[in-house]
């Protein structure tokens, strides 16, 4: 006993005379070069360069999966290397966010992109398509830690200067984000390694923040978290079910709208059992939450009681929908409606979107404070972002330099409103030490609306070219002169990308005017597609109106403070005693 009565002394002479970071702290009360330190800046990196990682995975194969299936296919499960992406990142972005709360955030991070490297390298290595499907679904786990960028940065910085934190992660975003069709093109066109160049490529960028995390992050520890607890009682209170049920009804719920039309009919029995099942579940989940008296819930479901930070969700959530719609429209509209006949050509003009869309968040990052009225600045850009989406419906065969144009403009305003807002939905915050289960549970409902809001899109646009192209080609085929029997042929050939010159019955003039009418039923039906984003841009302009003021949100409060490794001995001592 004596024993013990002199070691609880020597902690408390400890923690008296030795200085163990607070969690938090105000911008005054931080050490002088804090913010020019190897912890802060290094932890910076990993952040960019994490996210950078998380970004290039995904942007790098996405437009060259086609390439890649004639590699090590075909295979019809080739669409499952994007979905297992999205849904990894879609269920793992609130349980990451809630565990790393309770547990710090570090170890957790550096697992993360120790499966981003693995992940990597099994794509890159992969000899068969399910290989590359395996290795996506650990670098979409290690996303899931990676694409948390907005709110590990947020609490690592003052309030007021949150916007300008996520404008420089923005930047580390630029290869990845913006030019990536160009750079995927590239490596086929330019290297040895082909496609797995783009993954070569990853594998870097996944080491290089791997080494940062764990070099420099050094956030609280769980010690200094609850210096009175164990870790055992936080295992034995964690909501184990309310996990599962979160887990697997958002799961099966997003893996039915993504298979529908696309890996089965709409009416099938897949696509409708895991749509109902998951929806369900995730109603049991909202009523188990709610009713249970959890003393550590998943999901706190006051957050969503919150008007400003539920606005702020909704509202990045439809910016980033603009976002992945465009993704999915534009390069084709480049490839079918616009094309140059130059792969590289084509490519930097599919970057487009990626281009203007960053360069939109890093401007938002950087003017939001000086500029001021911020929630006035998101109802503007995004007013403006609709309004040009929409005339983007006015695009023909002969209006690639409008469509260009009006394209850019409109996702740089996207961008613009999405960086505001996803940074708002820290702010907003009651609760600033729940930022992971907060802007965690935020990012999973901002993956779910962009989820549905590219399925909408891409059964308008499936939908819309059944009919354009059976109305508007065979009687163009017809009236050029090519036989009734070879138009099916033609149209196979033409939309597969195979040579024409082999139909029996064509010729020159024939082709030019079947090509002419396919782009132009293509172009019909992007139109209905722009024309439903006013539906959604309608929606993000409601949710504008109820954003919070942030300018009294802007303070010198740090919520999370880093810290060297000798103060996490100096606190595991204490709460050892």
């Amino acid at each position: 006993m004596a024993g013990e009565t002199m070691s609880k002394e020597a902690v408390v002479e400890m923690e008296d005379h030795v200085d163990i970071p607070p969690i938090s702290a105000q911008l005054s009360d931080l050490p002088p070069g804090y913010f020019r330190s190897s912890l802060f800046l290094g932890s910076m990196a990993a952040v960019g360069i994490g996210l950078l990682a998380a970004i290039s995975s995904f942007a790098l194969a996405a437009p060259i999966l086609g390439v890649i299936n004639e590699d090590i296919g075909p295979s019809s499960n080739i669409s499952w290397v994007a979905i297992v992406y999205t849904l990894m990142i879609a269920v793992g972005l609130t349980i990451v966010g809630r565990f790393t709360d309770i547990f710090g955030r570090r170890h957790t991070f550096i697992g993360g992109a120790v499966l981003g490297v693995v992940g990597s390298i099994v794509c890159a290595t992969a000899p068969t398509v399910g290989a590359l499907i395996a290795g996506m679904t650990l670098v979409g786990l290690a996303a899931s830690t990676q694409v948390s960028y907005f709110y590990v940065t947020a609490e690592l910085i003052p309030q007021k200067y949150r916007f300008l934190g996520n404008a420089i992660m923005y930047v580390f975003m630029i290869p990845g984000g913006a030019f990536a069709p160009a750079i995927a093109n590239s490596c086929i066109l330019h290297t040895p390694g082909g496609w797995r160049s783009t993954f070569y490529i990853v594998i870097a960028i996944q080491a290089a923040a791997l080494f940062c995390w764990v070099a420099f992050y050094r956030p609280p520890t769980f010690e200094m978290k609850h210096r009175d607890k164990t870790r055992r009682e936080y295992l034995l209170k964690f909501d184990y079910i309310g996990t599962a049920l979160f887990a697997g009804g958002l799961l099966c719920f997003l893996l039915g709208l993504s298979w529908g039309g696309a890996v089965h009919p709409w009416k099938s029995a897949h696509v409708l059992a895991t749509i109902i099942v998951g929806g369900v579940s995730l109603i049991v989940f909202a009523l188990w939450e709610l009713f249970a008296r959890l003393e550590e819930p998943l999901v706190p479901m006051t957050l969503l009681a919150s008007g400003p930070w539920t606005a702020a969700v909704v509202t990045s959530g439809i910016g980033a929908s603009l976002y992945y719609a465009l993704t999915i429209v534009w390069p084709s509209m480049v490839a079918i409606v616009y094309p140059s006949g130059d792969l590289i050509t084509d490519g930097l003009r599919a970057s487009i979107v990626g281009a203007c869309w960053v360069s939109g968040e890093i401007v938002s990052g950087i003017v939001a404070k000086p500029v001021g009225g911020i929630k006035l600045q998101c109802i503007v850009t995004l007013t403006l972002a609709g309004v040009l989406l929409g005339c983007m419906a006015t695009s023909d065969p002969d209006s690639s330099t409008r469509a260009t144009v009006l394209l850019s403009f409109s996702c740089f305003l996207a961008g613009y409103v999405e960086g505001l807002s996803l940074t708002i939905t820290t702010l907003a915050l009651k609760d600033q030490q729940q930022m992971g289960a907060g802007c965690g549970f935020g990012g999973s409902i901002r993956f779910t609306i962009t989820t549905v809001a590219t399925t909408i899109y891409t059964v308008v646009l499936s939908a819309r070219l059944s009919a354009t192209i059976p109305d508007q080609v065979p009687p163009a085929l017809v009236s050029a002169g090519l036989p009734a029997s070879s138009v099916a042929a033609f149209i196979g050939n033409l939309a597969s990308g195979q040579s024409l010159a082999d139909i029996p019955g064509v010729t020159t003039s024939i082709i030019d005017a079947g090509i002419r009418a396919y782009r132009s039923a293509n172009a019909d039906a992007y139109r209905t597609v722009f024309l439903s984003t006013i539906a959604f841009t309608g929606i993000g302009i409601i949710t504008t109106l109820f954003l919070p003021n942030t300018d009294a949100l802007m303070t010198d409060e740090v919520s999370t403070t880093l810290h060297h490794k000798k103060d996490e001995k100096l606190a595991r001592a204490a709460a050892h005693v």
